[in-house]
């Protein structure tokens, strides 16, 4: 009985550090070191006949840096992290004629953003409660 005591206490303990050391950890690191793939757009499963050569992609980089691909263009940009507030700036772009709406839609997505929230395998940018864009870490 005592023996199942300390076990439950031990499983207690390591729960609350567990939880406690996932509410510490620096947004920034949550962001970088993986680029992301887009998975959703507006709240709905990614429509990929949208985007003609490939599913757009982020990057954030440490000294906010941003890149990226749209579907069709490639960028290259700035993030402004503030806690959990978050602005996007695509900065400069290729200008290759892009077939379909993904691309416009993508970018028009981008320029609302304000917070995000990271899940295990998910990055969701959004513009309050509003999930604008999903995207998965690409392997």
């Amino acid at each position: 009985m005592k023996k199942s005591r300390h076990l439950i206490v031990l499983i207690l303990l390591l729960s609350f550090t567990s939880c406690s050391s996932l509410n510490s950890m620096n947004p920034l690191s949550l962001l970088t070191g993986n680029k992301w793939k887009l998975a959703g757009m507006m709240g709905n499963a990614l429509d990929v006949g949208k985007f003609a050569d490939a599913l757009p992609m982020l990057s954030f980089m440490d000294g906010g840096k941003l890149s990226g691909f749209t579907g069709c263009n490639n960028f290259s940009g700035n993030f402004n992290l503030d806690g959990k507030n978050l602005s996007l700036d695509p900065g400069a772009m290729t200008k290759k004629a892009c077939q379909g709406t993904g691309e416009n839609e993508f970018l028009n997505a981008l320029s609302k953003v304000s917070d995000f929230k990271v899940s295990k395998d998910n990055l969701t940018l959004m513009d309050g409660a509003k999930e604008l864009l999903r995207f998965v870490p690409e392997n």
